[in-house]
């Protein structure tokens, strides 16, 4: 439950225009609901502003339209990652809005329009990184991230990126998804000012080693200001430039 619906019960309650017993009927799954096979984090959002995330994978789609549904009915928006789409049909048959993202394997289901809180860049070094990069967009947009999308400009052909630095510079992060040699986020940051999040992608050939070797030359990028998450991981590069977005408003 958002701390704004959580003030709107309170003030409701101390002006007698909501009982005490609805409002604690309201309150009786907070902070969170047990369904048995899951238990529905409905306070996460009071502590870090973002309803709890629905990670798709693994769970049946049943499983993942119960907690859909459990979010929606409490007033928050809806996000499933790694999602199938047999999953998005399942949760579609519950939420009838909902949105499959293909590409980005995510689910999203709004009624609650975020708020515009700033903006980020997110770059891929070859179209067969979009899985990753699209999953970090999505997501961001999905909590009020205005997204620049630069694909395609990788160090392969160098000119291609130049061609766009001046207005990846005008954002706030920039997340950056690459992977064969991951060299990528390397060269960005040697050219920016802000921070960058490095995407490695299981995208390359044999001694790739599913996206390893990308991994490791990001972690010894020589570029300052260079945050790397885990492979293929663009929900959680978009949640490491949500958090630093909002820390940047809050600082103002």
């Amino acid at each position: 439950m958002p701390s704004s619906d959580l003030s709107r019960i309170l003030i409701k309650v101390k002006k007698g225009e909501m009982e005490i017993d609805e409002a604690l009927d309201y309150l009786k799954d907070w902070p969170y609901e047990d369904r048995g096979f899951a238990k529905i984090d409905h306070h996460r959002s009071v502590r870090n502003g973002l309803h709890e995330v629905i990670f798709g994978q693994g769970k049946t789609p049943e499983q993942v339209a119960q907690i859909a549904s459990s979010i929606w009915n409490k007033g928050g928006n809806v996000l499933v990652t790694r999602a199938g789409i047999e999953h998005f049909h399942e949760v579609r048959n519950t939420i009838p809005s909902s949105i499959y993202h293909q590409e980005a394997g995510l689910i999203t289901s709004i009624q609650k329009t975020a708020q515009r809180i700033g903006k980020a860049a997110v770059i891929t070094a070859g179209t067969s990184d979009l899985y990753a990069a699209e999953e970090a967009a999505v997501t961001l947009e999905f909590v009020g991230v205005e997204v620049q999308r630069f694909y395609d400009v990788g160090v392969a052909g160098l000119h291609r990126l130049l061609d766009k630095i001046k207005a990846i510079r005008k954002n706030q992060v920039i997340v950056v998804a690459a992977g064969m040699d991951g060299a990528l986020p390397s060269v960005v940051a040697g050219m920016v000012d802000k921070p960058v999040i490095a995407v490695p992608t299981s995208v390359g050939y044999g001694a790739n080693f599913a996206g390893l070797s990308a991994l490791l030359a990001m972690l010894n990028s020589c570029a300052q200001g260079v945050g790397v998450v885990n492979i293929d991981n663009g929900f959680g590069a978009a949640a490491l430039a949500l958090a630093i977005v909002k820390s940047g408003r809050e600082n103002r």
